[in-house]
């Protein structure tokens, strides 16, 4: 049974210098989510491939709710097309709300604030916060080595096989909602995450 999307998080990267290629992936996928009348929630800003997984949503008519904190309104300049922009006072408190508004969670090419977001939401996986679906968008093998890093990690057992089975894993833009959806349907829906 496939899960119900009503809206999904998209952590990524918010610098311009990465690749072209990269932009233009995070943009077809804001739009591929508004054509399938998912809500987009992400950080809040307008530059890199947050701007541009917005500004595709935005062009397909999609509704998009971006979360950002006060600290970082400047930085990464809070998008002022998106449908709601919430401007909050920390980052904890972008990330909590980022996770409540969301049914599932895409990982696009980013930085340290990305991987931040992933490794948060997969640990509050495997201690069965939630069972909301992730799915990693390896674009240009850009997330190999993080993964072969994982893989590290479980064979030196510090984490358990099953780690994996949080997580899926796509290679390019168009299998990703399709990932997101053959997840599994929630069954811990009814119950509010504790963090």
């Amino acid at each position: 049974m496939s899960s119900l999307l009503r809206a999904v998080c998209v952590y990524c990267g918010s610098s311009n210098d990465g690749p072209p290629s990269h932009r233009e992936a995070a943009f077809k996928f804001g739009s591929q989510l508004a054509s399938e009348g998912i809500d987009l929630v992400y950080g809040g800003g307008r530059v890199g491939l947050m701007g541009a997984v917005a500004d595709g949503a935005i062009s397909a008519g999609g509704r998009v709710v971006g979360i950002i904190p006060e600290h970082l309104m400047r930085a990464e300049v809070g998008h002022g097309q998106v449908s709601e922009l919430h401007v909050v006072p920390s980052m904890h408190v972008r990330k909590e709300m980022m996770f409540a508004r969301a049914d599932g969670f895409a990982v696009l090419p980013g930085g340290p604030g990305t991987l931040d977001e992933m490794f948060e939401i997969l640990t509050w996986r495997q201690l069965s916060l939630h069972d909301k679906p992730l799915v990693v968008c390896n674009l240009d093998n850009y997330w190999g080595k993080l993964l072969g890093a994982i893989d590290g990690i479980i064979e030196s057992r510090y984490a358990k096989p099953s780690f994996r089975e949080f997580y899926r894993v796509v290679d390019t833009i168009d299998a990703l909602l399709p990932a997101l959806r053959a997840a599994p349907s929630s069954r811990l829906e009814a119950q509010p995450a504790k963090f």
